[in-house]
């Protein structure tokens, strides 16, 4: 019916440039990396030449008529050899896209008609999907891949996922108007409340978890004689959270230190938070927001 489409299905998964160590949580940066005889023939390499790259290693068989990269990530592999696609977080993964969970298990996308290849022992994650069967060096679109995020690890993580795809403007319009279209009320807050300003899922997260507080939250704001800031809460509260990447070790400390003090100069007050506070320790990290607004408050 009318909106049921979403035209960009079964595109092959391609990481932007330079998006798998910005937003963390990338695990592949060459793509394609699973092949089929059709697709290779496509391209120009016939039967004869497929048998002399595997061969020599240049390809790697991984089950009858699916081959992957010799350098082909974990995943990657554990697709090829279990039959359907690439799926879920493993997918917005491999998009470059920030991932909340550090769950590694391979998500595959299976369809009616398809069958597992691997062991019932493998790990991977099937997500059945009633839609036409897709090739296995494709994906689902985007949109779908949200969709199953949702399913399989609930709004916080569908919410982060899908302000990071906004950032990188990896999605459209058109697939924003098919989620829309197959959301439940929780993904449509999300939807409602999705930017394409935050930086990071740490960032995304800290917006979803607040919003019931009615503050006015801003991301990558810009101070004068402090800098581009995380998160400022009501116009006064500075919030930095610092992702394991970006911030490790002892020689960002002065440089921290000095910005704090200019900005609680300027009136400002400044909370920071790593990946295991906002993550894990949340009732510790919202008493501290909702204690520093009110010292804020008392001056």
């Amino acid at each position: 019916g009318a909106g049921s489409s979403d035209r960009s299905t079964d595109r092959v998964v391609t990481p932007a440039a330079g998006a798998i160590g910005r937003h963390g949580g990338g695990m592949c940066t060459r793509s394609p990396a699973i092949f089929t005889p059709a697709a290779l023939r496509r391209a120009g390499v016939g039967d004869a030449d497929l048998r002399r790259r595997v061969d020599a290693g240049a390809l790697v068989r991984a089950r009858r008529g699916v081959y992957t990269a010799p350098d082909a990530c974990s995943s990657v592999r554990d697709v090829a050899a279990h039959g359907g696609r690439i799926a879920c977080i493993t997918a917005a993964r491999h998009l470059g896209l920030w991932v909340l969970t550090r769950d590694a298990r391979t998500h595959v996308s299976m369809c009616d008609g398809q069958r597992s290849y691997h062991p019932d022992t493998c790990g991977c994650v099937e997500h059945w999907e009633g839609e036409a069967r897709g090739d296995p060096d494709t994906a689902p679109s985007l949109p779908r891949i949200l969709r199953q995020i949702y399913r399989c690890r609930g709004v916080e993580e569908f919410f982060v996922v899908l302000e990071s795809a906004l950032r990188q403007g990896l999605i459209t319009a058109h697939g924003l108007r098919w989620l829309r279209a197959h959301s439940t009320h929780a993904m449509r807050e999300a939807l409602a409340l999705a930017r394409h300003d935050a930086d990071s899922g740490l960032e995304s997260l800290l917006r979803w978890r607040l919003r019931r507080f009615g503050w006015t939250v801003q991301t990558q704001r810009q101070i004068a004689a402090v800098g581009r800031v995380d998160t400022l809460i009501a116009d006064r509260l500075i919030v930095e959270a610092d992702g394991v990447e970006n911030h490790e070790g002892d020689r960002l400390r002065h440089k921290h230190l000095v910005r704090d003090a200019n900005a609680a100069a300027w009136g400002y007050l400044t909370l920071r938070f790593d990946y295991a506070m906002i993550v894990h320790d949340w009732e510790l990290v919202e008493s501290a927001i909702l204690g520093a607004l009110g010292i804020l408050g008392a001056r």
